[in-house]
């Protein structure tokens, strides 16, 4: 069931319904961007509390909103649903390659295309995006509240801008999200790394010797604002996704000054372009890892343009090791992508990519063991799916395991293995902040088989069957538990 009011025209919708629901507080007195922000809502977050709107940051023009994905109900509610299960089971359906059977099956067949035709973007010709406009030497990047999040940060960031770039041959679009260091008034760092489409972007405007245009959108809607996190394949239209999901077309407008296209209700938006061949230090970044990420040279963007809303909010979120923000995003991945990934590799029964892992570290696998060395076929599968090849350990559990039951996960883990036969030792690439590896984007992987030993793969003693009580006992216990006085 859609939340009430969704799907959201804006920022502030979201804003007033989380308020409606009891999910957001007001922080009505000054609170300094660096550091204090950050401290406030790390602590919020691991206390399992509220979305946050700071009215009087004591820099910027703008309140700050803050931990809106905090938790997976505040993250569902973004969504517009009850539970995040609901939207795999949407893709689900969309996917299932049987063929309609009878009139009632081709009607079936029709409505599911008829789905994904109804919501790709739709060009408006004006925009609440644009009812302020700052151009030249009126643009001024301290006009929005950025934060400094841990101390040895290398100065102010933009956390939550959404990045619009094109490829400069096909004119394929891509939206992401990467940080942002505001290096002056008028230019940011752009860190975009190794294995996103917009680092491809501008390889090839470099290689053209041509500038690339970008435009950065704040505080959009909330669907849009995941959209712009989600892993896609490259092919994958973003703003498709975000009207798949909302189940409404997502309304664009042009920019001013690039040829590019950004949501007509974001908050606040940024147009600018860069210049082949420059770069600029960027970092250090106290990162989702947990530790600082070191100065590397990234590209920069000279912003000519800033326009936004009357009275906009900034939208922005805390990185640190977890628990954090991240966890209702990360968890909305693992929860939508499960179809698109179980049709990739049919094996999987279900999946857990754990937060402690950050994501893209671990991920927790269950299967029908059917033969000798299922699982190690499995994790070969997953390393060769899209953004999981950056996955560096995976744990193979039978299907009566729950997956996201780390107790029981780790009981399989500790106790069903013989570390010198179950683990499948690898290479890959990594996750380009990964500070592990020891050489960056590549580095050590590994499988470890958790699941039941089977005669062929070389156990002869006989797996032992595991302990579990009567179901007469249990239900004899279940029906006389008052009676013990417990």
């Amino acid at each position: 069931m859609a939340a009430r009011g969704f799907p959201y025209t804006d920022l502030k919708d979201f804003l007033a319904a989380l308020e409606r629901a009891g999910e957001l507080r007001r922080v009505t007195v000054p609170v300094d961007p660096t550091l204090e922000i950050s401290e406030v809502v790390t602590r919020t977050v691991r206390a399992g509390g509220p979305a946050l709107l700071f009215e009087r940051p004591t820099r910027g023009e703008m309140p700050v909103a803050i931990n809106l994905f905090g938790t997976e109900k505040r993250m569902a509610m973004a969504l517009g649903v009850d539970s995040l299960d609901e939207i795999g089971d949407r893709i689900g359906a969309l996917i299932k390659p049987e063929l309609p059977v009878g009139w009632s099956g081709i009607r079936e067949g029709l409505g599911k295309v008829m789905q994904l035709k109804s919501v790709p973007p739709r060009k408006v010709k004006t925009a609440p995006c644009q009812e302020v406009v700052y151009s030249g030497d009126d643009v001024d990047l301290d006009r929005l509240p950025g934060l400094q999040v841990w101390p040895g940060d290398g100065g102010i960031f933009h956390n939550y801008g959404l990045t619009h770039t094109k490829h400069p041959e096909t004119g394929k679009r891509n939206l992401g999200l990467y940080r942002l260091q505001q290096h002056s008034r008028n230019t940011l760092g752009m860190h975009w790394q190794i294995h996103k489409d917009s680092t491809a972007h501008h390889a090839v405007a470099e290689r053209l010797g041509q500038r690339l245009p970008v435009a950065i959108a704040i505080g959009c809607d909330p669907v849009v604002s995941y959209a712009a996190s989600a892993p896609l394949p490259g092919d994958i239209d973003e703003y498709l996704f975000a009207g798949f999901l909302r189940g409404e077309r997502v309304e664009m407008v042009d920019c001013l000054t690039v040829p590019l296209q950004v949501p007509a209700h974001a908050q606040i938006v940024l147009e600018g372009y860069l210049e082949p061949g420059e770069r600029l230090p960027e970092g250090p970044f106290g990162d989702h890892t947990g530790f600082y990420t070191p100065v590397e040279p990234f590209p920069v963007l000279h912003v000519e343009t800033m326009t936004m809303q009357r009275n906009p909010v900034y939208h922005s979120i805390v990185t640190s090791k977890p628990p954090q923000e991240d966890h209702g995003l990360g968890k909305a991945t693992e929860r939508i992508f499960q179809p698109l990934l179980k049709l990739l590799i049919p094996d999987i029964v279900d999946y857990d990519l754990p937060a402690a892992g950050v994501f893209h570290n671990c991920a927790i696998v269950s299967i029908n063991k059917r033969y000798p060395k299922h699982a190690q076929k499995v994790m070969n599968a997953i390393w060769g799916a899209h953004l999981m090849s950056l996955t560096k350990l995976i744990v193979i559990v039978d299907s009566d395991c729950d997956v996201h039951d780390y107790n029981e996960v780790a009981f399989r883990a500790f106790g069903n293995v013989d570390y010198a036969r179950d683990l499948l030792l690898t290479e890959g690439p990594v996750d380009h902040l990964d500070h592990a590896s020891y050489q960056q984007f590549w580095g050590g992987k590994v499988g470890v088989d958790a699941t039941r030993k089977l005669p062929a793969e070389g156990y002869t003693r006989g797996w032992p069957e595991e302990m579990t009580m009567s179901p007469e006992v249990t239900s004899l216990v279940d029906k006389r538990w008052k009676e013990y006085g417990l």
